[in-house]
């Protein structure tokens, strides 16, 4: 790399990156059966004989997270395992977490795995402030389990959103999870909305929410104080565990329902999107209200990070793309996500200066923008999070 790609390399390694979406992480010791489970989007263990760590994820763990754990690059999984349990998990947790530099970590509240971290915990591991962003089917479902009459039940949700988002920066939908984006998107009215509750409210035990009338309105009700409180909608879209088809996660699906929230001023911001990443970046180039992220794809694809973000590059205004990790779990799913981001685009940028397509200073501005800026523009924080070196 030459002194210009140097210079780039070193601005992005002094970034605090703002990850716009994470979850909590496991703070109890994790046995090599969880931990293997934790490093796939699958459900299914390996194949006998064989091990999720044989993988390009499995691969970058060895990598980046061994020598924040005193290890050698590429040490063993068996020696990984085993130095991981003799620190402790308040230990490896706090170590890997420093060690991706955050500035600010947006914290989705609504899928937690068991003795996973509060925002107070993560806040303190971290070293960085969280913030939250409600899923929206989880207030749903807590709503269902309050025994509320199908009749309230538009005016209880409503209410219970508002409340529950009283201290959000952001709201959430899985509806990629919970049937894909092929709905109608126009909002539905409370007579259907009351009709729809009725049949789901009759379903016996814990009560999933997949009914595409109870999940559109969920979505325009979180668009209806998103405009309220200037804050955007985020949106899973593209690969993730087995619960989705994916072909019915394209974000060009939603392509309609994106052009109606436009004009209440409700930006849409699509989270992780691979395969489906340039269809992501044409609508955010088309499209006033619509950015993205290429999320824990950078994570899983390892060594091939960078030309996937590469590619999410091509075509959309820079000014229109995050950073997230979407770790889960793991801290090292945050760390990687990190080294991925930092690696890939500093790379990526480092060539664009040397082949005289951007000067240096364009470069940086573009990965401030991305790592940082854009998250601070469109989520109201409050106040700036420390972008600058720490």
């Amino acid at each position: 790399m030459n002194a210009s790609g140097s210079g780039v390399a070193r601005a992005l390694d002094g970034l605090r990156l703002i990850d716009h979406h994470g979850h909590g992480i496991i703070g109890t010791p994790v046995d090599r059966s969880t931990f293997e489970a934790l490093i796939t989007e699958g459900f299914a263990p390996a194949p006998p004989g064989t091990s999720h760590v044989d993988s390009p994820i499995g691969l970058a763990i060895r990598r980046w997270c061994a020598p924040q754990l005193d290890l050698p690059s590429m040490a063993p999984v068996e020696t990984y395992l085993e130095r991981r349990r003799q620190l402790g998990p308040e230990e490896v947790n706090r170590r890997l977490l420093r060690a991706a530099g955050l500035g600010a970590l947006l914290l989705d509240s609504g899928y937690r795995p068991d003795g996973a971290a509060d925002p107070a915990a993560m806040e303190e591991l971290t070293g960085a402030p969280i913030f939250e962003i409600v899923r929206l089917e989880a207030v749903a479902e807590t709503v269902a389990a309050s025994e509320v009459a199908a009749s309230g039940y538009p005016d209880a949700f409503r209410r219970a959103l508002d409340e529950r988002a009283h201290s959000a920066v952001g709201l959430k939908t899985v509806v990629a999870y919970r049937g894909g984006f092929g709905f109608d998107p126009e909002p539905p009215g409370d007579r259907a909305v009351v009709e729809a509750a009725g049949r789901w409210l009759r379903e016996p035990g814990p009560r999933r929410l997949e009914d595409p009338i109870l999940l559109r309105f969920g979505i325009w009700t979180g668009a209806e104080l998103a405009r309220e409180r200037s804050m955007p909608l985020q949106v899973h879209a593209g690969w993730g565990d087995p619960d989705l088809t994916l072909h019915l996660a394209n974000p060009s699906l939603l392509t309609d329902l994106v052009k109606r929230l436009g004009p209440m001023g409700v930006n849409v911001v699509f989270l992780h999107c691979y395969p489906y990443h340039r269809e992501a970046a044409y609508l955010a180039s088309v499209l006033p209200n619509v950015y993205f992220d290429v999320g824990q794809t950078l994570t899983y694809t390892g060594a091939s990070a960078t030309r996937i973000l590469a590619e999410a590059l091509e075509l959309a205004p820079f000014a229109k793309q995050l950073y997230s990790s979407d770790a889960f779990g793991l801290a090292e799913l945050y760390l990687l996500g990190a080294v991925a981001f930092r690696r890939g685009l500093g790379r990526i940028l480092a060539g664009w200066v040397e082949a005289g397509n951007c000067s240096p200073d364009d470069a940086e501005r573009i990965a401030r923008m991305i790592a940082v800026g854009n998250a601070e523009r469109i989520y109201p924080l409050g106040r700036r999070v420390d972008g600058g070196t720490g």
